[in-house]
């Protein structure tokens, strides 16, 4: 049966990639852009139909779950993740094509919308307004989709001269081989939409019928975006500002205890500022599927459980109503097989929930990175933001006190994994902020069947930057690799 199960695994996970693959393919019969776009409402149209639905963590989530310390193996594994969570990791591996093909199709749509737009001429004030929102709203995509690239190909977020991700405000030749920008080049388009999207965004219904809802670009996604990109170039002077002014746009604060299991259960928003909605039905991704074959329960195929040393920080605190929103309750302890609830579906879908890529809870842990990174640190008032989540979270710990910046680093990256955990961030946090805090992969020995298996990289090994994929390279003569990958 395992054997089974596993032939079914490769075979879904290469189509997942060839379709990715074939996502900028023109197809046969394929109606011409000139034809079919001569409205505001086409655009529109194109914008929720064509550029939403390709907004995804999941490939994220995936990965950093079993490359990091958040998964360990299943007793139904069928061999899911084995050579990835044994830090086998190539410019090869089809989470590293996914990531790069789905992010540079969100731009290149985004850019074909921008090249459609100047053909419709609008007839009143108020069209023009409507038009302008609808760039506004892709243009914040892209700079979504930049930040995606830059979190994982760059060798250094921080760095303005590192290699980044391709640069192209325009849609290109199919035979178009372009180089990687620098990350200044990057970051400079990234601002410019994000101030473009700020700015024209609508902020009324007759102008924008989507401006209030979560599931769409909003001022305070806009201003998570920025808050989110500033901390990780170490920019923390703009980080705290546009953190600040995600929770304020947004008007919503932190889950309590009593009501955070319901943002995970989609039947309230909750916290959360922005999400990619996966409704019940229609041919959406399940993002419980990273983990599960069919249930998110100890009967329902679990191939990849709950890593120990993940278990351990919530089960530390038995009050943190992470226990028993992340922890479901069939699971069999005494065996360490510890299945993981976070996203335990909707009614009628039981893998299927909506993506929650930006929170308050996140804000809230950039602002303490602010407190600390800054040119003056203040570690009593990042200790207070940590404690504001704990608080909300019923841990009943006391306030935590920091004699040096490196305990506030550590406790900070303590506090991301237990709070962001099956979110796609672990990953990220360590590249970004592991060798200041001194941790990297913290791993329990009963996370793989096979006791050799080493628990944790050295943060320094070139494994925490994505390879540029092999079919890129070779496509591409202008194209240059990453460090350490053939």
């Amino acid at each position: 049966m395992k054997k089974i199960k596993f032939l079914l695994f490769l075979a879904s996970f290469g189509l997942m990639v060839s379709c990715n693959d074939a996502l900028d393919i023109v197809q046969e019969g394929e109606i011409n852009d000139e034809t079919s776009f001569r409205t505001v409402q086409d655009l529109k149209g194109f914008l929720i139909a064509d550029i939403y639905p390709r907004v995804s963590i999941s490939n994220e989530i995936a990965f950093t779950a079993v490359f990091t310390d958040e998964v360990g193996i299943a007793p139904d594994s069928g061999g899911q993740g084995f050579e990835l969570h044994r830090y086998n990791f190539f410019a090869t591996d089809g989470y590293a094509s996914s990531m790069w093909i789905s992010n540079k199709t969100i731009i290149n749509r985004v850019n074909r919308l921008i090249a459609l737009s100047a053909q419709i001429q609008t007839s009143t004030p108020t069209e023009e307004l409507q038009k302008q929102s609808i760039i506004a709203e892709a243009r914040a995509l892209r700079a979504f989709a930049y930040l995606q690239l830059q979190s994982y190909f760059t060798t250094d977020m921080a760095d303005p001269n590192a290699l980044g991700a391709i640069l192209f405000d325009f849609v290109p030749a199919t035979t178009a081989t372009l180089p990687r920008a620098t990350n200044a080049q990057i970051y400079d388009l990234m601002e410019q939409d994000l101030a473009f999207a700020a700015a024209n965004l609508g902020t009324n219904a007759t102008v924008n019928p989507t401006f209030n809802d979560y599931k769409y670009v909003t001022p305070a996604m806009v201003e998570a975006i920025k808050a989110r990109m500033y901390v990780y170039r170490k920019d923390y002077v703009n980080a705290e500002t546009a953190a600040n002014n995600a929770i304020s746009l947004s008007g919503l604060s932190l889950s309590n205890a009593a009501t955070y299991n319901l943002m995970w259960n989609d039947l309230q928003r909750g916290e959360t500022i922005f999400a990619a909605s996966r409704p019940s039905a229609g041919g959406w991704g399940n993002v419980a599927a990273n983990f599960y074959f069919n249930t998110t329960d100890i009967n329902g195929g679990a191939f990849h459980n709950m890593g120990m040393n993940l278990f351990n920080l919530y089960n530390s605190f038995p009050s943190d109503v992470r226990r028993s929103a992340f922890v479901d309750a069939t699971s069999d302890l005494a065996n360490n097989n510890i299945m993981i609830n976070k996203y335990p579906g909707k009614a009628s879908a039981p893998l299927r929930n909506d993506l929650k890529i930006f929170r308050v809870s996140e804000m809230k842990l950039i602002l303490a990175e602010c407190q600390v990174g800054k040119a003056s640190p203040n570690l009593p008032a990042a200790a207070a933001l940590v404690q504001e989540i704990r608080t909300a979270r019923g841990t009943g710990q006391a306030l935590p006190t920091y004699a040096t910046a490196q305990e506030a680093w550590r406790d900070i990256l303590v506090e991301r994994r237990k709070e962001l955990s099956f979110e796609g961030h672990r990953y990220v946090d360590l590249r970004r902020l592991g060798s200041i805090a001194n941790v990297s992969i913290d791993r329990n020995a009963a996370d793989d069947i096979i006791s050799s298996t080493p628990l944790t990289l050295p943060i320094t090994d070139h494994r925490f930057t994505f390879p540029i994929p092999q079919a890129e390279v070779r496509a591409n003569p202008n194209i240059i690799q990453n460090p350490n990958y053939n």
